[in-house]
Order: structure tokens, then C-alpha cells, then sequence
């Protein structure tokens, strides 16, 4: 109000005061800031370790893996790999079949080219070609489809104990026909080809040696050795480790490997033209399976160095990897030059054919 007034009165001396700044007050220093505290890392949080994710194979009575390959494959998968024991390879395809699409296991180990076509036609597996295929020659290639993936092959035939021969002063048969005569009543074991795929495979060996429809056909072989006392046992290691003199048993003569006697020593192999059969088995992802990406790593696994090179001398059987390197002792095994020419076509059409006429004959 001064200051208007001063102005309105022509008051120029005074305005001119009023309107002049005020002199500043002289600063006041900042206070220095003080330092920050020093920040306390954070502590490192601790990775929860994930669950080994469980991977369930169904395997027949002989499989035979070591210990350290299983934890080879668990270790690099986070795995935990169950292996549930079916008994026969038969039995295990029997409980896929009843169990289709909802399985107790992610894979089937065990199917061979003789029950290939009944697996198939109950389409109980799901396609998955490995690239480690790249290292099977084609002529072991089981399934190309791809269903089931080879994984081992050998050649089915009649096995002896050496030792129980000489004792007895018996010299090894050189035809089927012999195993009829009296000589060899209760010495034969053989596997049931229902539930064992090396019993199957003999039973195949048998319908090619001696026919169909012959004069003297193989039911009328299999009639006579039922005459002479042959033993059926339900799988290849109830046979081969209870009944086969080797191991403890009164039969010198098994349904084995033409593989088995280059570990075995001393026992030996009965190779009869046409009546020894080429044997290829697999393994299948079954349909219904929760943990298929898991199960196509075992398969790719299974065909790698570590398993292939585990197992022949456990199992007595090649493993179906080129690359991969056998026993020493398989430069010993005997191969067949001329084994059962029945195609694969043939068994899957007349297999369940043969199986009842045999069953008909034998057990009943």
C-alpha cells in the first residue's frame, strides 16, 4: 500500500526505493552429504533340485543290463528307471495287449520278429524312428514302421552240455530226428512258444525243417517228443537256469543261443540246416505312455555304445549297432549258414496257427 501511495504522490525517490532489490542473505553451506551405506548382498538362493522323472520299462525274465549303464542314463536324464519284470517275453506282450492305452509302463523291451505282426496289429506302440538307426545295418532293421526299434539279434538253437555227455559217453545229436530215439527220452528242455519267444522261435525252426504237411510233419516231431519225455518251461531263463544240466539240472539239451556256448564252455551247439532261427528283438514306446520324450531318449540310449557293448556277454546275443564292439569270445560263436528260410509274412499269418496245433499236441 506504501509503495502505491508513494507512486500515486510523484514520489519518484521513493518509489525508486521501494522498487530496489533487497540485498540476499549470505548463503548458508550445504551440509556434506553423508555416504550411503554400503549395500548387503543378497543371499544366493539355493536351486531346488527338480524330481528324477520315473521311466517304466517292461522287460522279459532275461533281460540283463549293468547297474552303471542304468545310472549312465539316469544321471543324464534326471531319470529314475524302473524295470518291471513280466516274465516272458510272451507274458509281456500279453499284459500290453490286455493294458492298451492305459499301460503300466512307458516302453515294451522284448518283442522279436515273431510276434512283431500280432504287436503291430494291436497297435499298442507309437512311431519313433532314432536317429541312431543311422548305425543298423538294413538288414536288421525289425519294424519299418517303426514301432519297435531292434535293439539285439542271435540265432535260436539247440544248446548241449559237454561235460554231461562225455560222463554219459553220448555224442550231441546231428538231426531232430534223433531227439525221438530212446537214447535222449528226458534230456530235451524246450521253452513254450505261447509265452517265450525263443520257445516260438524253435517251434518256427521246426515247422521249416520238417513241413507242413509232410509225410512226417512237425507235429508229428513235436508228438514224439512229447512220447520221449521233452520238458516245457514258460521262459528261456526258467530253462536254461533250472532245468539245463550246466546249471544244476538233469536235461543236457536247451533251447538256447548259438551265442551261449562261446561263454558257456563247456557247452555246444547243435546246428541243424533249417532248423535254427534268426532272432531280432526290440523295444516299443507304448501308446498311452505319459513320458514319451523321456522314453525316445532311452531308445536313442539303448542304441548307443554303452548299452550295445553291455549286454552280449550277459544275454548271449549281437547287439544290432555296427560300431559297437563284442566279447573276445564271440569270435568263437558259431553262425549258421543255413537257418529257417520261413519270411516274416508267413509267421505273422500262420503263428497263432501253429501255436494252438502245438499247444494241442504237447501240453494237452
Amino acid at each position: 500500500l506504501l509503495l502505491l501511495a508513494a507512486v500515486a504522490c510523484g514520489d519518484d525517490d521513493e518509489a525508486e526505493a521501494a522498487l530496489a532489490p533487497t540485498a540476499a542473505p549470505t548463503a548458508t553451506a550445504a551440509p556434506t552429504a553423508t555416504a550411503a551405506p554400503t549395500a548387503t548382498a543378497a543371499p544366493t538362493a539355493t536351486a531346488t533340485p527338480t524330481r528324477p522323472q520315473e521311466l517304466v520299462v517292461m522287460v522279459h525274465s532275461a533281460f540283463d543290463i549293468g547297474k552303471e549303464v542304468i545310472a549312465e542314463f539316469e544321471q543324464a536324464n534326471n531319470a529314475k528307471l524302473v524295470l518291471l519284470d513280466a516274465g516272458s517275453s510272451g507274458a509281456g506282450l500279453n499284459r500290453a495287449i490286455l493294458e492298451k492305452g492305459n499301460p503300466s509302463a512307458d516302453l515294451l523291451y522284448g518283442i522279436d520278429n515273431t510276434y512283431l505282426g500280432r504287436a503291430l496289429r494291436e497297435e499298442i506302440f507309437v512311431t519313433y524312428e532314432s536317429p541312431m538307426m543311422a548305425s543298423v545295418p538294413a538288414h536288421l532293421v525289425l519294424d519299418e514302421t517303426f514301432h519297435v526299434t531292434p535293439v539285439n539279434y542271435g540265432y535260436v538253437n539247440i544248446n548241449y552240455d559237454k561235460e554231461f555227455l562225455a560222463d554219459n559217453n553220448m555224442e550231441p545229436p546231428t538231426t531232430l530226428e534223433e531227439l525221438t530215439q530212446p537214447r535222449w527220452k528226458g534230456r530235451l528242455v524246450v521253452e513254450n512258444p505261447s509265452t517265450s519267444s525263443p520257445g516260438l522261435a524253435f517251434l518256427i525252426a521246426t515247422v521249416s525243417y520238417f513241413g507242413e504237411d509232410d509225410d512226417y510233419d512237425y507235429l508229428d516231431f513235436w508228438r514224439d517228443l512229447r512220447a520221449n519225455g521233452v520238458l516245457v518251461k514258460e521262459s528261456w531263463s526258467d530253462a536254461y537256469y533250472t532245468d539245463f544240466s550246466k546249471y544244476g539240472g538233469d536235461r543236457p539239451l536247451v533251447i538256447s543261443y548259438a551265442t551261449s556256448p562261446a561263454s558257456e564252455a563247456p557247452t555246444g551247439n547243435v546246428l541243424v540246416d533249417r532248423a535254427t532261427f534268426l532272432q531280432i528283438e526290440g523295444i516299443g514306446i507304448l501308446k498311452g505312455s505319459d513320458n514319451v520324450e523321456l522314453a525316445q531318449k532311452f531308445i536313442d540310449f539303448v542304441l548307443g555304445m554303452s548299452f550295445q557293448q553291455d549286454f552280449p556277454d550277459k544275454m548271449f546275443v549281437y547287439p544290432v549297432n555296427g560300431q559297437a564292439q563284442v566279447p573276445d569270445f564271440f569270435k568263437f560263436a558259431q553262425v549258421p549258414t543255413l537257418p529257417a528260410d520261413i519270411t516274416p509274412a508267413t509267421i505273422d499269418d500262420k503263428r497263432e496257427e501253429w501255436i494252438d496245433a502245438w499247444t494241442k499236441v504237447v501240453l494237452r
